[in-house]
C-alpha cells in the first residue's frame, strides 16, 4: 500500500507540472497502475547528509526488477506513472481512478530531500 505522506503543499504548483494537468485525460482502465497495488510500498533512502533521506517505491512482490534481475525503485513522485499491461501479483487496493485522483493531489511534484524532525524516532 502506498503510505502517501501529507505535507503542507501549494496545491497551485501542481498544475505547473504536465503529469498533473494531463492525468485524467490519459487515464486508461486496461492498464494496471501500480500505485493502486497493496505491493506497492513507500519506503525512505539515505541520501546526502546522514539524517536526509529521499522517498522511494518499490515492488513488495518483485515484479520490478532490472535486466540483470537487481531490484528497481523509483522515485516517489514518479509513481503515478507505473503501470504495467498485466501483472500476476496485483492486488488493487481500492477503485483505482479516485485513489489515483486523491493521490495525485498530495504528491510531490519532483524529488525532494528530506530531514527528521527532531521529536521523529525513525
Amino acid at each position: 500500500m502506498i503510505l502517501y505522506i501529507l505535507l503542507n503543499r501549494d496545491k497551485d504548483r501542481m498544475a505547473e507540472v504536465a503529469d498533473f494537468e494531463t492525468f485524467e485525460d490519459n487515464f486508461t482502465s486496461d492498464k494496471i497502475y501500480c500505485a493502486n497495488c497493496i505491493h506497492c510500498k513507500l519506503f525512505r533512502s539515505p541520501t546526502g547528509d546522514a539524517n536526509q533521506y529521499g522517498l522511494r517505491v518499490r515492488c513488495d512482490a518483485g515484479k520490478w526488477r532490472k535486466k540483470l534481475g537487481e531490484e528497481k525503485v523509483y522515485k516517489y513522485f514518479t509513481v503515478i506513472r507505473r503501470t504495467l499491461d498485466e501483472c500476476d501479483a496485483y492486488v488493487p487496493m481500492g477503485e483505482v481512478e479516485i485513489f489515483l485522483k486523491e493521490l495525485r493531489k498530495n504528491l510531490p511534484i519532483k524529488d525532494e530531500i528530506y530531514s527528521p524532525a527532531k521529536n521523529d524516532v525513525s
